[in-house]
């Protein structure tokens, strides 16, 4: 899905890549940030607990899913706006990431995602001047 970067060419900003299926009505929404020293992926994942969230990494991807137990669902409810039952989200990570240093956290139903960029994806750009 999204890449773990910014996609920039000449200086400016290019239209977004498509990141696989669009997310479907029920899906949770993430927000990527990029800092100085990574990037945090914030997964708001509200009906969940930290048990229910599982967090794969296989070759260039980020995999985090959830499944409610059926012990958090309540049958009687007046009126539910947290349907979600289950969600699946993927996402290209960034040659620049350290996949080794992802970690992760859950604050208050937000699952915290970072991934620290890898030391020579830090480092400054020079010029080299042609001898």
């Amino acid at each position: 899905m999204r890449h773990f970067h910014r996609n920039q060419e000449g200086g400016q900003r290019r239209r977004r890549p498509q990141y696989g299926p669009r997310r479907p009505k029920h899906n949770v929404p993430v927000n990527i940030e990029e800092t100085e020293n990574g990037f945090e992926a914030r997964v708001y994942c509200v009906t969940f607990a930290k048990e229910d969230v599982k967090i794969q990494l296989t070759d260039n991807l980020i995999y985090i899913s959830g499944t409610r137990r059926p012990e958090n669902d309540r049958p009687d409810f007046l009126l539910q706006e947290y349907p979600i039952k289950s969600f699946e989200r993927w996402f290209e990570l960034s040659e620049a990431v350290d996949q080794a240093a992802i970690t992760a956290r859950f604050e208050d139903g937000v699952l915290v995602i970072t991934a620290p960029k890898i030391p020579e994806a830090q480092r400054p750009e020079r010029e080299v001047v042609i001898d």
